[in-house]
């Protein structure tokens, strides 16, 4: 199971074809919409899938369900050090929780910044430059959950304040929230309020369409897609996030996807024998990219040839791939993500008071961790 896009679809079925040849092991794909894969329960796709392709969030419930067989299997240990020295920026540990790796990156993604070239002479380098444009109405923004609270994170950790990822404590300190609510509000009612249930797919279908008056995209999950000339009417460009803080385009909320294999298969070393094979740096580079993939493996994006296709698609936004942040992934973090997410929104809605926002962001934040029962173990009556 993948998601429903030419970059989650294409590339699995073309690697699967070419996998069946090389050992005879038919892999059949099915697809689910983006907001699905958001949100659907994994342990339900593990049940009737033996190769799911999901998010690094995911990974805290995963493995408190046992759904997912590890794969740091036994004599594969030369595999996966290539694949962890092949990982882009926090790729490859962003699927290694309570000492197991539980996927392998096949798809790197993290915010960053989409324009039309032939609409601007360059991307703006600062956020100040973003909202020059967004008044005079060339900008629109993903704030579609979970974008909202992506743009909060990315916005926080460029400032060099990321948000906590562990309990105990807040989400983020009062005095940043604010800060980067108080920035959110005010792009939000510069760009159109339709941005409130746009993902990045919808914007960047609206950027690239001929009339289009949408020159930016100042923080966006990109699709190598629309960098391919002739994908669309018009060809996107990508580059680095504009920076709010001093620090470079660093603090973007990692995205991505990678590779996982069903504790419940019943073909299970095959399926593993192909999630090696498919995030290794040679098939990413090759076939995966070629099929309109976009690879998780460094091999890809520096490759000369997979840039060229692309418009340098990886060369550009490479820096804010490195410099992305990892965010939360304990058991209860997807039902935090969409909370948080419709609260930030409200917020903007109906312009309630920053510091009330982040006071219940925080709660959630808290809140979506287990109880933790302190005393002494044992005893009896």
């Amino acid at each position: 199971m993948t998601w429903s896009h030419p970059r989650g679809y294409d590339p699995m079925v073309a690697c699967s074809s070419l996998w069946e040849q090389k050992t005879g092991v038919a892999i059949a794909w099915d697809k689910r919409s983006l907001q699905d894969f958001e949100s659907f329960p994994v342990e339900e796709l593990a049940r009737a899938y033996d190769l799911i392709v999901i998010d690094h969030p995911h990974v805290g419930q995963i493995t408190a369900e046992n759904c997912l067989a590890p794969l740091d299997v036994a004599g594969r240990e030369a595999d996966r050090a290539a694949l962890k020295a092949g990982s882009l920026g926090q790729s490859y540990p962003s699927y290694t929780w309570q000492g197991r790796q539980w996927a392998f990156p096949i798809d790197a993604a993290s915010q960053v910044q989409a324009w039309r070239p032939d609409r601007l002479n360059a991307a703006p380098t600062r956020w100040s430059e973003v909202l020059d444009l967004a008044r005079r109405g060339h900008v629109l923004l993903p704030l579609r959950p979970p974008h909202s609270l992506m743009t909060l994170y990315t916005l926080a950790g460029n400032l060099g304040k990321p948000c906590a990822t562990d309990a105990p404590g807040d989400l983020i300190g009062l005095a940043t929230g604010e800060q980067v609510f108080e920035m959110m509000r005010e792009i939000a009612a510069l760009v159109d309020p339709v941005c409130l249930g746009m993902d990045p797919i919808a914007v960047s279908e609206d950027m690239a369409a001929t009339d289009s008056q949408t020159f930016c995209a100042p923080l966006i999950y990109g699709y190598v897609s629309y960098a391919v000339t002739g994908f669309r009417p018009h060809r996107l460009a990508f580059t680095d996030i504009p920076a709010a803080g001093d620090a470079g385009p660093v603090g973007s909320a990692l995205g991505g996807t990678g590779i996982a294999v069903s504790a419940f298969s019943k073909a299970k070393p095959e399926a593993i024998d192909f999630a090696y094979w498919i995030a290794s740096g040679d098939v990413q580079r090759g076939p995966y990219a070629a099929a309109g993939g976009q690879p998780g493996h460094a091999a890809a994006w520096g490759d000369q040839a997979v840039n060229a296709a692309t418009g340098n698609f990886y060369k550009d936004t490479r820096a804010t791939l490195d410099g992305a942040w990892v965010r939360p992934r304990h058991d209860g973090y997807m039902a935090f993500q969409q909370s948080a997410s419709d609260r930030i929104n409200l917020g903007l809605v109906e312009r309630h008071a920053a510091a009330s926002v982040v006071a219940d962001l925080n709660r959630l934040f808290r809140e979506s961790f287990p109880a933790r029962v302190s005393g002494a173990a044992g005893g009896g009556a």
